[in-house]
């Protein structure tokens, strides 16, 4: 009976996720749904050092809010857990006796000094560094003598020589590796600490994974991490190494390079569905043209049409994709979205009033503040174009739309044509100096619903203003 696909991903807690990370995740979560299959979250928190509670709840969160539930994993364990690697030590451990007992892997006492010599020899001759098999053959009397002067050894992997390796990348397509070139690898430090590809190999089988998708800097672990399984007679994954998602100057995206992580993107006010689509179509082909729902984006995933090259991230496309998500908003979501940035209580049909003025002028939150003031509050002096809109079109503009406002009320269409009537004016000539009075600028929301949510003092002061304020000038 063939197993269920099984996906994974396997972040380390030591900083945010970023949007390699990300779409790194977003693949194999669409993978194993386009397939009803699983998709496993793994905590890769051996280096203790580095790893933090902290990091690990905002990328938690961050996986959470872009919509990626796993299926096993932290707060949903089952007979495969522990989904944490710092707590997994006994089973790693059960391995490695295992290993040595087998003859599949020996301890290594040469210092890191003995190590650079060899290496450095090895490269003046033009070969590839390698172990040089130093302790490979060590016996029980060399190993109690360094055991006797306090040398911890490391514990390293025998690779069968003469071997060629061969598998096919689910992205990559056919890979071959020769044995001799790898050397025997490092499985577990001296200080006892497991080796990061031995627990992802060991891991990804015991927790019954079979495909692997990640980025294509580990490709050179995955013949090691195919010895390594062989020799457990554990069932390998099908491994897919997608190409490095980079900046504009095509250097890979990371935190250390200014990266926006996913929670600052976040932060920001960016869309949950914005960034799942935009990444939809990093480095894959075939997505439609406009807006996938994020419950459908499964449905456009394939690995086949996932290339080879690097995927340019570009902020543009990601904004274009913002406005898509933010144009998709339902009424309730846009009011959610929005509440950080609106008054801390203008009343609820004021706040309603509010989102459906601004459902879609706007890309973020923050840029929803300003439009408060215009309502509720103040409206500061105008600038720029409105200021200049206010001068050319002079005090007796403003004079004639008092008058008929008093008339034609807040209704826009008829409101314009007793301004028309008095002035002259019509079109852009009109509209452009009525709303740089009414709101302090030239852009914005339609003037007509806008118009009828402002209270009719309101509307009278802001024209008494702008016309006092040309008439001054």
């Amino acid at each position: 009976m063939s197993r269920a696909l099984t996906t994974r991903f396997a972040p380390s807690p030591t900083g945010r996720l970023h949007l390699g990370n990300a779409r790194t995740a977003l693949f194999a979560f669409l993978l194993a749904r386009a397939a009803g299959g699983r998709f496993v979250l793994r905590v890769e928190d051996t280096d203790s050092e580095r790893s933090s509670e902290a990091f690990l709840e905002a990328q938690l969160a961050d996986l959470r809010w872009l919509g990626l539930d796993w299926d096993a994993g932290p707060g949903r364990e089952d007979a495969a857990g522990p989904y944490r690697q710092s707590q997994r030590g006994a089973i790693y451990a059960e391995h490695y006796d295992r290993l040595e007992r087998e003859g599949h892997a020996y301890p290594c006492y040469c210092s890191q000094e003995t190590l650079a010599v060899a290496r450095r020899t090895q490269l003046a001759r033009g070969e590839p560094p390698r172990y040089p098999g130093t302790c490979r053959e060590l016996g029980a009397l060399g190993r109690a003598a360094h055991e006797a002067a306090g040398r911890r050894p490391v514990l390293r992997f025998r690779v069968p020589p003469g071997q060629s390796l061969e598998f096919d990348d689910l992205v990559r397509g056919p890979q071959r590796f020769a044995t001799d070139d790898i050397g025997d690898f490092v499985l577990r430090r001296a200080d006892g600490v497991p080796v990061f590809f031995f627990c992802n190999a060991l891991d990804d089988a015991l927790m019954g994974v079979t495909h692997v998708l990640r980025g294509e800097d580990h490709l050179a672990n995955t013949p090691r991490q195919r010895l390594l399984l062989e020799a457990l007679g554990l069932e390998a994954p099908a491994y897919g190494h997608l190409p490095l998602l980079v900046g504009a100057d095509g250097a890979p995206l990371s935190k250390r390079r200014g990266a926006a992580s996913l929670g600052e993107l976040r932060e920001r006010g960016y869309l949950p569905g914005a960034i799942a689509n935009y990444l939809l179509r990093l480095g894959h082909a075939g997505a439609p043209d406009g807006w996938v729902e994020p419950a459908a984006l499964a449905g456009h995933f394939a690995l086949d049409r996932v290339g080879r090259a690097p995927a340019h991230f570009d902020e543009s496309q990601l904004l274009h994709w913002q406005r898509e998500a933010v144009k998709h908003l339902d009424e309730a979501a846009c009011a959610d979205w929005l509440g950080p940035a609106l008054p801390p209580d203008p009343g609820a049909g004021a706040r309603a009033t509010l989102v459906r003025l601004l459902r879609h002028n706007v890309l973020f939150p923050l840029e929803a503040a300003p439009w408060a003031a215009v309502l509720f509050g103040d409206l500061p002096a105008p600038s720029g174009d409105a200021e200049a809109q206010l001068h050319e079109a002079g005090p007796g503009f403003f004079a004639a739309a008092r008058a008929a406002l008093e008339l034609a009320g807040p209704d826009l269409p008829a409101l314009a044509r007793e301004i028309r009537a008095r002035t002259g004016r019509r079109g852009a000539d009109l509209y452009r100096p009525l709303r740089a009075a009414l709101t302090g600028r030239c852009d914005g929301p339609e003037l007509g619903p806008l118009l009828a949510a402002l209270p009719l003092d309101t509307i009278r002061s802001r024209l008494e203003a702008a016309e006092v304020a040309t008439g001054r000038a």
